[in-house]
């Protein structure tokens, strides 16, 4: 099981860690991300401009709303411009994400 809490908004490291999620998912791993302050706007709204990785990291992005458990970071949501709605799966605070991921493998990208 592998948990991933999404902090940066750079594309690489988004990339990175959606990559992450993707293939845990696809491997059959149970794999959750908690999206926080970095990485809320790529999320929920427009990608950052990342050039000739622009494509992938959208598709990437669309597997991962698809293949794993995404959830907003409360705190992030409270400072935010932009509403989840359905671009994740509901919103949840660290720690209780924490708490539900104990035990799990757990990256901060």
């Amino acid at each position: 099981m592998l948990a991933v809490i999404l902090e940066s908004g750079e594309p690489e490291r988004l990339y990175t860690a959606l990559s992450l999620l993707v293939s845990a998912s696809t491997n059959g791993t149970e794999a959750r991300g908690l999206v926080s302050f970095g990485a809320l706007d790529a999320m929920i709204g427009d990608l950052p401009d990342a050039g000739p990785l622009s494509h992938s990291l959208a598709e990437l992005r669309e597997a991962a709303r698809s293949a794993c458990t995404l959830q907003a970071c409360s705190a992030a949501v409270a400072v935010s411009e932009h509403a989840v709605g359905d671009a994740l799966d509901g919103v949840i605070s660290m720690p209780r994400f924490l708490q539900e991921v104990a035990g799990w493998q757990l990256v901060v990208v």
